[in-house]
Order: structure tokens, then sequence, then C-alpha cells
């Protein structure tokens, strides 16, 4: 902190090793490998990684025929958090779009109503940094104490409250992590982590919503900005739409060695269950040259046993 403005270092809490192997618990505070927020872990999900910078050893072949010609990927199952973020974080994070947040569809007939939970996150497992505090309430956010209660005799000594398991059984659908998709071009990697929001009948048709998560890592020492993306979506009705435009979000992040990453979160959605996006993002090197940067392919698939719509903060 500038000491400029009157303030001093403070410790927040005390390191621990990170785990080589295993889970972390519900309440184990960390902070963020690459974003450098506080966080407290809510529940783990188990997803499927598909690493197209990892040679499959079996033989490759067609995955479908959208026509982008990609070749089948052999998924691995990876731990990935739900996790809170410091509120007193969020403001210095600026290697994100936005303070990240959870968007989901109104339970009600308003078909393109989405509404947000900011500071709800979703962290892979080498992105945890563990810590421990002696601090009864070391993350600020409106939910911790709805969610997590301190408990002295337990390790980590934050457990959950039954509102915390009653909220996850309930949105389930809409909150699931089920596929992580990853892909490096020219040192530039690409990480998608599609999630299906749910169905909305809108004009006599059915319409199916997904948000997808991006993030953008430069492994590289050059610095790099981005400055167009190229969508491709297909639909299971046959459709095959293309977007293009300048940055992304409104943006155009610029990656370096200081700030190696950006993410962000945007939506589709298709009148049909389920399809295919990939494309391109476009890079600039400081001398003027462009680059083609590939964004790996991946699935829109709905959750066929959706039964109720998705319920927010409501028990």
């Amino acid at each position: 902190r500038n000491r400029l403005e009157g303030k001093v270092l403070e410790t927040v809490g005390v390191f621990e090793a990170p785990k080589q192997h295993g889970k972390y618990e519900t309440g184990q505070l960390f902070l963020h490998s690459v974003f450098g927020y506080r966080g407290i872990v809510l529940f783990p999900w188990q997803a499927r990684l598909y690493d197209r910078d990892v040679a499959s050893p079996v033989t490759e072949k067609s995955e479908n025929t959208t026509g982008h010609g990609s070749k089948e990927v052999k998924g691995k199952t990876h731990t990935y958090y739900q996790v809170l973020i410091d509120a007193r974080d969020c403001p210095h994070i600026s290697q994100r779009s936005q303070t990240e947040a959870v968007t989901f569809l109104a339970n009600h007939d308003d078909s393109r109503a989405l509404y947000a939970i900011p500071g709800l996150d979703y962290v892979s497992h080498e992105d945890i940094l563990p810590y421990s505090s002696t601090d009864q309430v070391p993350i600020q956010h409106e939910l911790f104490e709805r969610f997590l209660m301190y408990d002295q005799t337990k390790v980590p000594p934050f457990v959950a409250r039954d509102t915390l398991c009653a909220w996850q059984e309930k949105n389930h659908p809409w909150l699931e992590l089920s596929d992580v998709h990853r892909e490096t071009t020219e040192n530039i990697r690409v990480t998608v982590i599609p999630f299906y929001m749910g169905m909305r009948e809108a004009q006599n048709s059915h319409v199916y919503w997904w948000r997808y998560c991006i993030r953008l890592e430069n492994l590289d020492s050059e610095v790099v900005q981005l400055r167009e993306r190229h969508w491709r979506i297909f639909s299971l009705s046959g459709t095959l739409e293309t977007v293009r435009g300048r940055g992304v979000v409104g943006r155009e992040p610029v990656l370096s060695k200081e700030q190696p990453a950006f993410q962000y979160s945007s939506h589709v959605s298709l009148q049909a269950s389920s399809g295919h996006m990939w494309g391109t993002f476009r890079f600039e090197r400081p001398d003027g040259s462009h680059f083609d940067v590939r964004i790996p392919p991946f699935s829109l698939e709905s959750n066929k046993d959706e039964k109720t719509p998705p319920s927010g903060l409501h028990w």
C-alpha cells in the first residue's frame, strides 16, 4: 500500500504449503496466484479438462462436422472451486474486465432478464495459494456470514452453514462447472469454461442460454495487445453465425510480464438445445505485426434433466 496515503503493510495471514494432492476444504482461505485477490473456498467442482496442448495417446480423429477441423481431445478430471472474492480487493483486480460475477436467468417469464451475484468466482486448484488467519471474519463479502461460520475446533476454522448446502443444491443447474477447454498459440494460452444457464420461452420458441468465461494468458515476456475477436457459432438447428469485432467486452487488454492475464465473461443464446463455438483472437506485437490465437472449440450443451428454473438467492 502507498505510504504517501498514510497506509502501511499489515499482516492478513500466514501462508500454508499448497496441496499437491487432494482437495482444499470448504472454508480454506487463499490468495489467487494470478489475480492476487483474497478469497475463500465454498465447495469444489470436478471438471473435465480438455487440454489441446497435451498430445493424446489415442489416435486422433475428427471430433465433429462443424467445419473447424478440430481433433478429438481426451479430457482428464481436474478440480476447480466455487469461491468468494474479498470485496476490498475487487477495485484492484485490473486484469479482469469487471469484478467476476456469476450470472443467472430470471426465474419468471422475462426471457432476457439476467441477474448477477458479484464476487463469486471459479478457481483452478493450481491457482490457489492457501493461507490461514486468526480473524473470525477474514473475507468481506455479503454472503460470507450467510454461508460460513467460525468454528475454532475445525481446520480450516470456517464451516458451511446449512444455507450454503441448500443454496448449492437448489442452484446446481446454473452453477455447475463441467468442462474446461484450453489451447496455446504462440505462447498465448486461452482457457474457456462454458456454463449452461437455462431455457426460456420467447415468441413461441425455446431459447437456450449459456455464459462462458475466457482467460487469456501471455506465457512469454513480449508485450502483446488483443485487437480483434472472430467467433463462429454453430447451432444444432443448422445455423452458423460469424461474429467479428474490436477487442472483447469493450476492452483491448495488454498482456505483459507484469500483468500477463486477462479474464472476462460473456453470454450466448441459441434456438437449439446444443451447439459449438470456436474462433480466434487477433493480437498485435510492439512492432505492429499481428498474429491469430486459436480459441479452443467447445460444446454448448443443455441440461436435459432440468426441472426447475434457477432460483438465485431465494432459499
